[in-house]
């Protein structure tokens, strides 16, 4: 029997960890969930042009909120296609609410709208396609062998002695 690790990112993550450059996204409260929102702001060094935040960096938060839902709903997800449409500029140094919502969940696929608004106004929307994918996909690379490493020695460390 294998363990079951539960929903998680890893803490350099750009949009949900605690890298200095990041946005911190809250990771959702439990699993299953169908719906995210959390409040973020883009700083200077989210810029674009003069007090906007850049486009790619809206469409990255848009990603993460969407894709923060789907791996919470189904344990890991990736995406597949995320399509973005900017409706307004997106200020720097303003409160924002990211909000996802799984519009359907089939096999491996997941369908996800999210939005970024300024109080009413909605400033950008996302329509995405996420994937469930085998905890072998992220193992790969160094940095996630290591990374599952470490998964398994706290694991071990919270297994029953006999």
């Amino acid at each position: 029997m294998s363990a079951r690790i539960p929903p998680h990112h890893d803490p350099a993550c750009w949009g949900c960890g605690d890298n200095a450059l990041g946005i911190r996204l809250p990771q959702p409260a439990t699993e299953g969930l169908e719906e995210y929102e959390a409040y973020f702001h883009f700083d200077e060094r989210h810029q674009g042009g003069p007090g906007l935040a850049h486009g790619g960096m809206v469409s990255a938060a848009l990603d993460e909120a969407c894709g923060l839902l789907a791996t919470w709903y189904r344990f890991p997800a990736v995406t597949a296609r995320i399509f973005v449409r900017y409706r307004r500029p997106v200020p720097i140094n303003t409160e924002l609410l990211a909000r996802a919502e799984l519009e359907s969940g089939h096999g491996r696929r997941m369908h996800v709208r999210g939005t970024i608004t300024d109080g009413d106004e909605v400033l950008a929307e996302a329509r995405g396609a996420f994937l469930h994918v085998p905890l072998e996909h992220f193992l790969s690379t160094p940095e996630g062998r290591a990374a599952g490493e470490a998964w398994r020695r706290r694991l071990e460390g919270d297994a029953p002695t006999s």
